[in-house]
């Protein structure tokens, strides 16, 4: 028999066994973990010296993933088919691009023109920065730097955080989770982070998106058959950023990508920074195996502005457009504008605008008549009764169980929260806010109202669990 002959005989037994290997790997793995990571390996060659079976992926990024993750297994099976093979290797495999333009980049937005992509075997990081973070990251924001970002009690832990990431030589948490209501600084600590760390060191690859641009960007590979590509950007980062994480609750697939991307990073001691508007805990229709890798390194809550660091902020966004407006009206602002920092900040450039416009002096009377409109929709008033019902059925006790008399724990501590939030959130005196408790004194309300505040500065669940209470409420 001729060499060739013996040679085409031993590479068609060895297919065979590459294909009884392959189910037993889909098998095993299951089709997702299958289909992204194992499904584009192909039987390369074999060492017929050393034993060994050589496989060939489309990237570097895929030759190490499957290296270090699969490669155990793969020759564990190969070995049941054929105890002879003493190890087996990964190599990337030459690509080469079709000639001629991309059919689908003309094709038609409702009947697009699929076609299969080749990923170049150059790692990521040959494309230049600027190239990269065009094609992929969102632009970043200038004035949104720490040093425009005032700090104060409800967000100096958020803060100080992120400061940290931003200035730290190495990962010390992963991921860093931001979380709070809208308008209270988190996108603007993602861009602090960012800006801070590409002035630091302009070569490192810094990724900022939100989870629906996240959620886009993958379907539109999944359409255009680069799946492959999408992953290497995104995992081939220093930084990424991921705002609004709660965007994808629900979204089964891009979950399942999003998961695989965040164990690469992590894998490879990248940073990942994410923001949500709660606490991933309490983050709806998200896989439980997701809240727990989102809950892995710092979760970091921005509490609802008081009434100081509205003012600092007031003061600071007047300082920086050198604008001279009375401290009556910055106070006014200060106390009916208590949504979110946004609204602050908009409230202000409108009356600026106004006396720039109009060329009449600010005062409280103007104020109050330019923001009119802004302020009947922050003078929407939380009744006793709503804080109640919502506080009743978050503890899951009886609505009856807020005026009755009961001493039981599992009761009288929702009802002091109910008390504590009712002096919070209404303008109601304490006898009143008594009156609506059963007829209790103005004494156990007060007493209620310490006790939760010092609950709250003691215990950090019990104040996340009041917060987002309150977000409810206020929302």
């Amino acid at each position: 028999m001729s060499s060739d002959t013996t040679g085409r005989s031993a590479m068609m037994m060895l297919n065979e066994e590459w294909d009884r290997v392959r189910a037993r790997l889909r098998a095993q793995t299951g089709d997702a973990a299958f289909n992204s990571w194992l499904k584009p390996l192909a039987l390369h060659d074999q060492d017929v010296v050393a034993d060994a079976v050589v496989l060939s992926t489309t990237t570097p990024f895929m030759r190490d993933w499957v290296t270090t993750h699969y490669l155990t297994k793969i020759r564990d099976l190969w070995r049941t088919e054929r105890p002879a093979v003493r190890d087996v290797r990964v190599v990337v495999r030459a690509a080469a691009r079709p000639p001629g333009p991309n059919p689908a980049a003309n094709a038609p937005a409702e009947l697009p023109a699929p076609v299969e992509k080749t990923v170049p075997a150059a790692p990521m990081r040959a494309q230049p920065f600027d190239e990269f973070d065009r094609a992929l990251s969102a632009p970043f924001d200038p004035r949104f730097t720490f040093e425009n970002f005032i700090v104060g009690r409800p967000n100096e832990l958020a803060y100080a955080a992120a400061r940290r990431v931003a200035e730290a030589a190495s990962v010390e948490f992963n991921p860093l989770y931001l979380y709070g209501g809208v308008g209270l600084g988190k996108t603007h600590l993602l861009h602090a982070i960012a800006l801070h760390i590409r002035a630091r060191d302009p070569k490192r690859r810094v990724v900022y998106l939100s989870a629906e641009r996240f959620m886009h960007e993958f379907i539109r590979a999944l359409r255009f058959k680069d799946t492959m590509a999408f992953k290497e950007q995104l995992r081939s980062v220093d930084v990424l950023m991921v705002d609004d994480v709660q965007f994808i609750a629900g979204k089964e697939t891009t979950q399942e990508e999003f998961f695989h991307t965040f164990n690469a990073l992590i894998d490879h001691n990248r940073q990942i920074v994410l923001s949500g508007d709660r606490s991933p805990a309490d983050l709806d229709k998200i896989e439980d195996r997701l809240k727990s890798r989102l809950g892995w390194g710092l979760v970091a809550d921005i509490h609802p502005t008081d009434y100081e660091l509205r003012l600092g902020i007031l003061q600071a966004k007047a300082e920086r457009v050198a604008a001279s407006v009375p401290p009556k009206v910055m106070e006014f602002l200060a106390y009916r504008i208590s949504s979110n920092v946004r609204e602050l900040e908009g409230a202000l450039n409108r009356l600026l605008a106004y006396q720039s416009l109009v060329g009449r002096p600010i005062t409280l009377e103007s104020a109050q008549d330019v923001l009119q409109d802004l302020l009947r929709s922050n003078d929407r008033r939380i009744t006793i009764e709503e804080i109640q019902k919502k506080v009743a059925a978050h503890y899951s006790i009886k609505l009856n169980d807020m005026v009755s008399h009961r001493r039981a724990r599992e009761v009288a501590r929702p009802r002091q929260i109910a008390m504590y939030l009712a002096k919070q959130l209404t303008s109601r005196s304490l006898p009143e806010i008594g009156r609506r408790f059963g007829d209790r004194d103005h004494t156990t309300v007060l007493h209620a109202v310490r006790r939760i505040e010092e609950l709250r500065s003691t215990d950090a669940t019990f104040a996340e669990d009041l917060d987002l209470l309150r977000r409810q409420l206020e929302s």
